[in-house]
């Protein structure tokens, strides 16, 4: 069997989500859980693109000490320089340069010739390699290149010390057998590819981004670009739950494997969800509600007489263990500090003191507090902006003979503020009552409930991306109260936007909360 690199784009790919944008601290935790997840390569982010890219990238550099940590680039020296400037302190940096190569990009977007495309290409490898042996080059669009275009290019950066060269399906057009055909074709067509590896990197317009990766990987690609959750640019990338499943559910047919813990995919899954506010499908392949899930009564005897029947790999594989019970009301503050060290947490004395005291309101509230839950506090009192508003109490009265009303006191820059409003419903109610209270008008883009984990006495997660003029920001709350976390989710997003607008000189990324 032969090793498949997992190299996860999550934090550079992934953050072009509309909506998933990360500040330093949720892309520094999620950068820790990568690791432990085992993948290979971490790229960090694009440096270039904005000082809070540049800071990001730097930080994970500094704190990852496994994965490799990869920086993009265009193939100019400026980028190249900032690019390595961040990486540099990595235990195991990487660049990764790129250029477009289809006709049509040529042509209307770079409005270059292809033997300008060599030049630039070869001229950024060898600028990255004066910094390090590890150098990537990507050819954008290659699945809409011509072939003999491609293996001529690639050629001529292995030359200039490229060590893996990427095959992007960047529009998701390709189809598995002609994607699978155009890996085995530059494979064959480019004499020095034996000293590089091949990677593929796709996209999910079609629906077909896990197939045409599978589909290089059998024609002979060794590293694989994914995202968790598969999210990403349009309909997203390749999902990394689904490649590396996919690899260890068919390795008999395969003969190919991966350093993944799959253990870890399911709380990686529930961290990205958590952190970019995109709430995963149900019936997702792998990490969705009910991937595990039978309701036929068929599938159901089947799964009671054997699992194997209806079920190709095991929920524990993946994390779904039910033993997750792990702290309660009367855990201590010593218990709660290694659990938050356990996942990944590096915290202060003062921020987990913070913590403590949130965890045992939330533990006299419910029988059970399990890892979602403590993700979910350090989420909303760790991984934020600094409060403007702060909410103090909250009393709603809502029912079908009574007009949903909802009383509201806020901490407003240290100024207690009463308020009180009414609604066409209890969530409607309250945040007219905050809008009135903060003397705010924002338009309110997006509301979506989730549980964070099952039970009646389940954590209600609500996400809110809230607009006021040009600035658009994400909100979240977690909460045994579903109100009491749609207004906390309210006036996270609130927080941002107050932040967006006292920055005024963040880079259009940066705004992007």
């Amino acid at each position: 069997m032969e090793r498949v690199i997992v190299f996860d784009t999550t934090l550079r790919d992934g953050e072009q989500s509309p909506g998933a944008s990360m500040n330093v601290a949720e892309k520094l935790r999620l950068a820790t859980q990568l690791e432990k997840l085992g993948v290979d390569a971490i790229e960090a982010g694009f440096p270039a693109a904005s000082p809070g890219d540049f800071e990001a990238v730097q930080a994970i550099g500094k704190k990852i000490g496994n994965s490799e940590v990869t920086a993009l680039a265009r193939t100019s020296k400026e980028d190249i320089d900032r690019a390595w400037a961040a990486v540099r302190e990595a235990a195991r940096p990487r660049l990764h340069t790129f250029i477009a190569t289809s006709d049509i990009h040529l042509e209307h977007k770079l409005r270059m010739s292809r033997e300008q495309v060599i030049q630039s290409a070869v001229e950024a490898v060898k600028h990255a390699r004066r910094f390090t042996e590890n150098v990537e080059f990507s050819a954008e669009d290659a699945s809409r290149s011509d072939r003999d275009f491609l293996c001529r290019l690639f050629e001529a950066v292995i030359d200039a010390g490229a060590t893996t060269v990427n095959v992007p399906d960047t529009v998701g057009y390709a189809m598995p057998d002609e994607f699978g055909e155009l890996v085995r074709y530059i494979r064959q067509h480019t004499p020095n590819i034996h000293r590089a590896v091949m990677s593929v990197h796709c996209h999910n317009d079609l629906g077909l981004a896990t197939a045409n990766t599978l589909a290089g990987l059998r024609a002979g690609a060794r590293q694989a670009e994914v995202t968790i959750n598969g999210i990403g640019e349009r309909a997203g990338n390749t999902s990394l739950e689904e490649v590396v499943m996919g690899l260890h559910t068919r390795r008999g047919l395969l003969d190919l494997y991966t350093g993944v813990n799959t253990r870890e995919i399911h709380p990686t899954s529930r961290l990205v969800s958590m952190i970019t506010g995109i709430v995963v499908q149900p019936n997702k392949a792998v990490v969705g509600a009910n991937a595990f899930a039978h309701e036929a009564g068929i599938h159901q005897d089947g799964v009671l007489k054997n699992r194997m029947t209806y079920e190709i790999m095991e929920p524990e594989i993946v994390g779904l263990s039910a033993n997750r019970l792990v702290l309660g009301k009367h855990s201590g503050r010593h218990a709660f500090r290694e659990k938050l060290v356990d996942l990944g947490y590096d915290l202060s004395g003062e921020e987990i003191n913070r913590l403590f005291e949130k965890f045992k309101e939330l533990a006299d509230k419910r029988k059970e507090i399990v890892d979602e839950d403590i993700e979910a506090l350090v989420a909303e009192e760790i991984l934020r902006v600094p409060d403007v508003y702060q909410l103090l109490y909250l009393n709603v009265v809502s029912g079908n003979l009574a007009v949903p009303t909802a009383t509201v006191k806020l901490l407003v820059e240290g100024e207690e503020r009463l308020g009180a409003g009414f609604g066409v419903g209890p969530i409607d109610a309250t945040y007219n009552t905050i809008a009135k209270v903060t003397s705010t008008h924002c338009r309110l883009l997006r509301f979506s409930v989730n549980s964070i984990t099952g039970g009646m006495d389940a954590q209600g997660e609500v996400t809110v991306r809230l607009q006021e003029d040009d600035l658009v920001a994400l909100g979240k709350g977690a909460d045994p109260d579903i109100i009491t976390a749609s207004a906390k989710a309210y006036i996270n997003g609130l927080n941002r936007l107050e932040y967006l607008r006292r920055n005024p000189s963040l880079t259009p990324e940066e705004r992007r909360l």
